[in-house]
């Protein structure tokens, strides 16, 4: 079942931000974008391409007003090692945003990615300044998402969001948006 168009689950658990453990909520992210995004298990292969590709480009993120969290079912002290362990030898390094430590696996379990062996599959979700979940993507574990995308569609969403047009299929940043309106959105597929 989807969460789109539905409050995001609240959460509050311990994280690793910047070397140190720090309690998140999801109300510490009131009023900016939140990308929150699920893998299955620290010290593996496809997760670190993925947490590291974030980081690295995370001031992209910041300035369209999101931040971005990672949630695994490890611990604090599991994603704590992973950090301090350099990417040439399978590790993170240093990361730009919260590892957040779901060992009660409550949180992958209420975003509905909880598998019954007890890791989660790759989903992400955006969830609005409101707090609703505006996207989400889940799918199994051999492959990983792309950055590039996650940021396609939240500019796609904030775009929507304050102009109240909508985006068409493969929309970019500076394409032309549509009128959702069945006489005006013939501007667009006339010039398209």
């Amino acid at each position: 079942m989807s969460l789109v168009q539905k409050r995001a689950p609240d959460f509050e658990a311990d994280a690793v931000l910047h070397g140190e453990f720090k309690r998140l909520k999801l109300a510490d992210y009131k009023s900016k974008w939140l990308v929150l995004f699920f893998y299955p298990l620290d010290f593996t292969f496809v997760c670190p391409t993925e947490i590291t590709a974030f980081s690295d480009k995370i001031e992209a993120f910041k300035k369209l007003n999101a931040e971005v969290v990672a949630c695994s079912i490890d611990s604090k002290f599991t994603h704590l090692a992973w950090i301090n362990t350099d990417r040439k030898s399978g590790g993170l390094g240093k990361i730009a945003y919260p590892l957040l430590a779901d060992i009660t696996k409550k949180i992958a379990s209420d975003y509905g990615v909880l598998l019954d062996g007890g890791i989660a599959l790759r989903g992400l979700f955006l969830i609005n300044p409101d707090g609703m979940v505006a996207y989400e993507v889940v799918h199994d574990l051999g492959v990983g998402r792309s950055v590039e995308e996650t940021l396609r569609v939240l500019e796609a969403f904030q775009t929507v969001a304050k102009t109240g047009e909508v985006c068409p299929a493969n929309w970019v940043k500076g394409s032309k948006t549509m009128v959702p309106d069945p006489e005006k959105s013939k501007k667009y597929f006339q010039s398209a």
